[in-house]
């Protein structure tokens, strides 16, 4: 079969390699989209691991069952998560899924960008969900993204009515726009400085989009009624970014830390006036099988719109012009590659 193999953001060879090979408990997927994550083009964070396949924002059609498999079978519409939990741990047992051991570890074999996944027993038994009728393939690459955000809104303890700052309108930002529209926020603002990325945070709910050179906190108590907001949400590893968010935060707020910055970075924080004000600070990485199962409901029942993110459709051996479509950020959103498309 064919793959696409990461060496950095400018080397994307398309190799072959066998498909894999399923055991007991196992399943075969036939990969159908498997989008490119913002996470795929930070090189700090990949380039150690390279050369590999990734991908893991996929969805496919079960083609081969192992023995013992109960619950699929051959020809199953399916979104398979490449991170599960261990459900038994000291960080499972607490709620913390997201940073058990086990997810950390777990994956799919070889990647999303290739023709065939092997879905190993465990990610299987409690990361493997049937895609509902009405979710195309396209759509169901959204899951794990979207997953990701419910988790944040879910430790960030989210209420509807909150004013809500999204800073950067890439693809998770987009995503935490329209969930926070979807839970009921009572306003959202957002900022990026990509004017095309802007245009889609108001398509996606955003009220007002801004450039972070504007000021933003003045603006932001025009649209809150003198207020700032209850949670921002920091959807870029920027640290100026960050250095934002404290002005945007209201007494009693929350910041949410949603995407990774560079590890060498250091972020420092005002203690008297966090101390007095009662700001929250709390991250977020990935997300649970209950998180998954929430961004499912949320795509089939069409309270979140997708179809409008995806700006390109790509075959697998134009992974490497998807590579730098996401890396360039340009006039791009959501990049799917198509494995198996038949004009390739």
């Amino acid at each position: 079969m064919k793959v696409a193999v990461y060496y950095n953001n400018r080397d994307v060879r398309i190799e072959e390699m066998p498909i894999p090979q399923i055991g007991d408990g196992e399943l075969l997927v036939k990969v159908m989209a498997s989008g490119i994550c913002g996470s795929d083009v930070m090189e700090w964070y990949r380039i150690k691991k390279a050369p590999r396949v990734l991908g893991h924002e996929i969805t496919g059609e079960v083609v081969e069952v192992g023995k013992g498999v109960k619950k699929y079978k051959k020809g199953d519409r399916v979104f398979v998560s490449h991170h599960v939990p261990c459900n038994t741990c000291h960080y499972c047992l607490q709620g913390n899924y997201t940073v058990c051991d086990t997810l950390r570890t777990t994956n799919f074999y070889p990647g999303g960008f290739s023709e065939y996944i092997r879905v190993p027993k465990i990610n299987v038994d409690r990361g493997t969900f049937v895609l509902p009728e009405n979710v195309t393939f396209d759509e169901g690459t959204f899951i794990e993204p979207l997953g990701c955000c419910v988790r944040g809104m879910r430790v960030a303890g989210f209420r509807p009515g909150w004013s809500v700052v999204v800073l950067g309108s890439g693809i998770a930002g987009l995503l935490n726009i329209g969930l926070s529209k979807a839970l009921g926020a009572s306003s959202i603002l957002s900022t990026d400085i990509n004017e095309y990325r802007l245009k889609k945070a108001k398509e996606m709910g955003a009220d007002l989009a801004l450039h972070p050179q504007e000021d933003v906190p003045s603006k932001l108590k025009e649209l809150n009624r003198g207020r700032l907001a209850d949670i921002v949400i920091v959807a870029t590893g920027v640290k100026k970014v960050f250095n934002q968010a404290l002005k945007l935060v209201d007494r009693g707020g929350t910041i949410l830390l949603f995407a990774p910055p560079d590890p060498d970075t250091e972020l420092s924080i005002p203690g008297f006036s966090f101390w007095r004000e009662q700001i929250r600070l709390i991250s977020t990485y990935a997300a649970a099988p209950e998180d998954i199962e929430v961004a499912i409901e949320l795509l089939a029942s069409k309270r979140i719109e997708v179809e409008s993110l995806i700006t390109h459709r790509l075959p697998l051996k134009d992974t490497p012009i998807g590579f730098k479509l996401v890396a360039e950020a340009g006039k791009s959103v959501k990049v799917i590659i198509k494995p198996n498309r038949t004009d390739q």
